[in-house]
């Protein structure tokens, strides 16, 4: 997918970060439950959002009973974005970080959505043209993010490291292109409140594969989502590897008894 923004200073640092990443060696790396090679995870987690993309915001109403807008809505109150902010929305999918994030940055703004997923950046790059709203759009990968060092004011990933292969790689990224005293906010499924563990299980095993066949008509990609919510880091071993990225005075929230927890910290 093209950037949509021909003229941006970040254009040419783009290709020169393409052309000096090096590609890691395959290894084996986790799909949910499953070990699989890190090329065919990478393979596998964009069929799954390939698939999904078309009722992904539907779903993320009813598996959440619509709590998604307000953990979103707290992320971006958390980030501190302010008029004038640079801010790069990363596996931005559907835009509904980015369109909050406008709110705050206002016309003086830059609000970056990418997304490593082209089915679900195209969703969301639409999504903002109908609202009448333009905005830089960059399919990237967030371990190799295609932006200069210290750019950006605020960085945002919501929903979507527990995804990414090498987090750590990715962090580490993140904190590259953030400016000096600008703020990282990792939004993302965590570990619930122990005595809710067995309902919450149950929900999740059962009910979200149901309704991923009866609305997205797959319930395979829906079973991944709540594996790979049990592989993903804890609150306090995401907030070490924040801190092993360069992040300073990194603290998080849960969210909703622990199902969601949303990690903040800072580059100085």
């Amino acid at each position: 997918m093209a950037v949509a923004k021909q003229d941006n200073p970040v254009t040419q640092t783009s290709i020169n970060h393409s052309v000096q990443h090096t590609s890691r060696m395959t290894n084996s790396t986790h799909f949910g439950f499953t070990t699989v090679s890190e090329t065919e995870k990478a393979r596998k987690v964009a069929e799954v959002f390939h698939s999904v993309a078309a009722r992904y915001n539907l779903m993320n109403d009813l598996m959440s009973m619509g709590l998604h807008r307000l953990w979103k809505r707290f992320a971006i109150d958390v980030s501190g974005a302010k008029p004038g902010d640079k801010v790069l929305d990363i596996a931005g999918g559907t835009a509904d970080l980015t369109r909050l994030f406008l709110e705050k940055t206002g016309s003086t703004g830059e609000v970056w959505l990418t997304d490593i997923n082209n089915s679900m950046l195209s969703i969301g790059r639409d999504r903002m043209l109908n609202d009448g709203k333009s905005v830089p759009v960059a399919q990237c990968d967030a371990e190799k993010l295609p932006f200069p060092d210290n750019y950006f004011d605020r960085v945002c990933v919501a929903f979507g490291l527990r995804n990414m292969t090498h987090k750590d790689a990715a962090l580490r990224e993140m904190w590259r292109v953030l400016s000096p005293g600008g703020s990282l906010i990792v939004l993302e499924f965590s570990k619930v409140w122990k005595p809710l563990q067995p309902l919450y299980d149950t929900y999740s095993f059962k009910a979200l594969p149901f309704m991923g066949k009866i609305v997205a008509r797959d319930d395979t990609s829906y079973r991944y989502l709540a594996e790979s919510i049990r592989m993903h880091p804890s609150q306090e071993e995401l907030k070490q590897l924040m801190q092993q990225a360069g992040f300073e005075r990194v603290e998080y929230f849960n969210l909703t008894a622990g199902v969601v927890a949303l990690h903040r910290g800072y580059k100085f």
